[in-house]
């Protein structure tokens, strides 16, 4: 290859830190979701300081003093957990399918684990998926909001349900899109 060319394609390198970049928001992630899941336990358990924390971290308020566990604060935390989870798999989408998408292969064709979507990967999939992901999360973000609904101002509540709705829409369009550009480009579908 020549020089510039070649200058061109290995730019691609420069990728590299901000994946290892999200790798470690990964790692904070996952000591975040300890954190919680430990102050869950243990207000279980009658420890008022992990309620308190947890009843601040969810942004929940009652007109009564919060001295025990009740079911919407149990709902509320673990929806917050299933939301740290949902995004963890959108930044290993990012991150797995991304790096082999732009970067550099991962050679995983005969790896047991690889996942089933990395086998047939490309931007347009990334895609799709990340949007079927955003989705998701943005979903437990609209049912937590629900739960906790009193303490929200109605903009809000209306503004997210908004939201959500062009998240959808937007999704819908991707898909549509793809869909209608491998349907006319057939030879580049395997």
């Amino acid at each position: 290859m020549r020089p510039l060319p070649s200058l061109i394609f290995a730019s691609r390198w420069l990728q590299l830190p901000l994946y290892l970049g999200l790798i470690l928001a990964q790692a904070v992630y996952v000591f975040h979701f300890w954190v919680e899941l430990v102050h869950l336990i243990e207000a279980a358990f009658g420890n008022t300081a992990a309620l308190k924390s947890l009843v601040s971290s969810i942004g929940y308020k009652s007109d009564v003093d919060v001295t025990a566990l009740n079911e919407t604060i149990i709902m509320l935390v673990v929806l917050a957990l299933i939301d740290v989870v949902m995004i963890s798999n959108l930044l290993i989408m990012v991150i797995v399918g991304g790096y082999e998408t732009f970067v550099s292969r991962l050679h995983l064709e005969d790896h047991p684990d690889q996942p089933e979507w990395l086998s047939h990967v490309n931007a347009s999939v990334l895609k799709v998926k990340l949007a079927t992901a955003i989705i998701g999360i943005s979903s437990i973000h609209l049912l937590k909001t629900f739960i906790n609904a009193a303490n929200y101002d109605i903009k809000v509540l209306m503004w997210q349900t908004i939201i959500h709705t062009v998240f959808l829409l937007s999704a819908l369009a991707i898909a549509l899109t793809d869909r209608l550009m491998s349907h006319s480009a057939p030879s580049s579908h395997h």
